[in-house]
């Protein structure tokens, strides 16, 4: 497991509005910084503390579970 403080996983998330699932993760992890990112995008695979990726499909809408990483 990391050592990342705070709540680190949102599979509540996964069929959300991506944007509701943006403001969430931020309210319950104040110490993360929340990124919205569409399906198909390219991400840096570098591990952080501070940041938790939020894939959304096309829609708008959270299809995998937002984890800190």
């Amino acid at each position: 497991m990391s050592k990342c403080k705070g709540k680190g996983s949102w599979p509540e998330l996964v069929g959300v509005i991506g944007t509701v699932a943006e403001a969430t993760i931020e309210r319950e992890n104040p110490s993360v910084n929340a990124i919205i990112v569409p399906q198909g995008s390219s991400v840096t695979t570098d591990f952080r503390c501070d940041r938790v990726w939020v894939w959304v499909n096309n829609h708008g809408i959270v299809y995998q579970v937002p984890t800190i990483g």
